[in-house]
């Protein structure tokens, strides 16, 4: 699966105008406009992929090399599970690469989630109390990336969307304290704004890189971005306790 070429460069790009349909909203003829515009879209369907999401982890991983063979994986809030399907591959989860290490993938996600070859899914709150030792158990030890790209439910509302995933970006990295191994990756969803400035400082005190970047296939007119925080320092000396 390749995330090259999405563009559709060297091709004639054919824009979809979509007719305004008796009952439809005018937002959602413009979201179906766009996904049907929208190379990635394209892509994630030639690629086999569960959604657009999938590239921007592709993304992030070509960059900052966190999903290596051998790595084990928890994806928070994984449904549809385009990201699961990346980690697989990635991290050798079904020992194709030869010679190479095997990792573990498990995603956990509210509501059920189609299986997928490689990945290990459950239903699971990741907030409830006790999820942490769960996880643990079923990885059989730690686990090297903590992965989200997790939102909280659109109220339609800028400022309260925001510090709902602000919140939920901060309960993840919490979690992540919790049940990654040292010199482990957090990587999560977050919304450009002004809330951020306690995630940023929670994070460099416990990991020793925080990058904060917005990957090519994350849409333009988007505030979202993600934060890639490397080298888990453990809990000695954090102030995670």
């Amino acid at each position: 699966m390749n995330s090259k070429n999405t563009s559709g460069r060297g091709q004639r790009e054919l824009k979809v105008k979509v007719k305004t349909a008796r009952g439809r909203k005018l937002s959602s003829t413009r979201w179906l406009e766009r996904q049907l515009n929208d190379p990635y879209v394209a892509a994630a369907r030639r690629d086999g992929y569960r959604g657009r999401a999938a590239y921007k982890l592709i993304e992030l991983d070509d960059k900052y090399r966190f999903l290596v063979p051998g790595a084990r994986v928890v994806d928070l809030g994984c449904a549809p599970g385009g990201w699961l399907q990346v980690a697989v591959a990635r991290v050798n989860a079904l020992g194709e690469k030869k010679g190479k290490r095997v990792g573990s993938v498990l995603g956990v996600d509210l509501q059920e989630v189609e299986p997928l070859p490689g990945a290990e899914v459950h239903v699971l709150d990741f907030l409830d109390d006790g999820a942490d030792e769960k996880v643990k158990a079923w990885l059989d030890g730690k686990a090297d990336v903590v992965l989200s790209d997790m939102a909280a439910a659109a109220s339609g509302h800028k400022q309260t969307d925001h510090l709902r995933i602000m919140a939920l970006c901060e309960a993840a990295a919490h979690f992540a304290f919790d049940v990654l191994e040292e010199g482990g990756t957090f990587v999560a969803k977050v919304l450009a704004g002004g809330a951020e400035g306690d995630l940023q400082q929670l994070l460099k005190q416990n990991f020793r890189k925080v990058a904060n970047v917005k990957p090519p296939a994350s849409r333009a007119d988007s505030s979202e971005k993600y934060v890639v925080a490397q080298g888990f320092r453990g809990h000695s000396d954090t102030g995670s306790q």
